[in-house]
């Protein structure tokens, strides 16, 4: 649908027992653009994203792509759907190499004598051209996907999810075990995807990380939409104190001294 989000949620809820996730909390992804969704440990974070990519199916609300509502059954529904969820744990085999790694699930295949056969020499040319698009030069891709480092990883992961098509890339906490310079390229990476004119959704708790690349901002309070806002609308120190409670910080700051 013309001019709609790339992937929307309305007054979306999920509960957990007795436990309330989240409660009426929407959401709007634009394409070419970096939507930030942060908040605290237990803020429902981690249970949205679950959602979106089809882990979970939500109790109450919506979920739309592209104006168009869908119900996600699975997460390969998702990424039919051009979903793409890179996790924490990257979703990756250490002892397995970067190409099967990188085609897990999905391998391309020939054939010979009538049998399906996987065509691992043009798999290994497209992986190396893939990680050579987010600038990293593979020596072999035959080596354990162990062996690169975290940053390297994750761009190995955000490639994989850029592959195969993905319209919308959620990405969670991708900073969190990163040193500094591997952040930052990182979040340099972030920025490339979104001017490729794909919908970024970025999951984090650091304002500093989230503020450098996004451009909207959804801040999540024990399962509830706590602000949502424009860069436009929101300094750094705002978005932080709306996050985590500086006021009631400094208000104890301030009894102490």
């Amino acid at each position: 649908m013309e001019n709609a989000p790339a992937i929307e949620v309305r007054s979306v809820s999920k509960s957990f027992g007795h436990v309330d996730a989240l409660r009426d909390v929407s959401l709007r992804a634009p394409r070419a653009a970096v939507t930030c969704l942060l908040g605290d440990n237990g803020a429902g974070k981690s249970t949205l994203i679950k959602l979106l990519s089809g882990v979970f199916r939500p109790d109450a609300g919506e979920i739309l792509v592209d104006g168009v509502e869908v119900r996600f059954r699975s997460p390969r529904q998702a990424l039919d759907a051009g979903v793409s969820t890179v996790f924490q744990d990257l979703a990756m085999i250490p002892l397995m190499s970067i190409v099967r790694n990188f085609f897990l699930g999905r391998e391309l295949t020939k054939r010979r004598a009538g049998l399906p056969l996987v065509d691992w020499r043009h798999a290994e040319h497209v992986t190396r051209e893939a990680l050579a698009g987010m600038g990293i030069s593979l020596r072999d891709p035959s080596q354990p996907v162990g062996t690169l480092s975290g940053g390297e990883r994750q761009s190995l992961a955000i490639a994989r999810a850029l592959h195969f098509g993905a319209s919308v890339l959620i990405l969670d906490e991708p900073t969190s075990a990163l040193g500094v310079r591997e952040a930052a390229n990182a979040l340099g990476h972030v920025r490339a995807v979104r001017d490729r004119g794909i919908a970024v959704v970025l999951i984090t708790h650091n304002v500093s990380h989230a503020y450098a690349v996004g451009d909207h901002f959804v801040v999540l309070d024990r399962g509830r939409v706590k602000a949502e806002l424009s860069r436009d609308q929101v300094t750094s120190d705002e978005l932080q104190d709306l996050m985590a409670g500086g006021h009631e910080l400094e208000r104890l700051l301030t009894a102490d001294s």
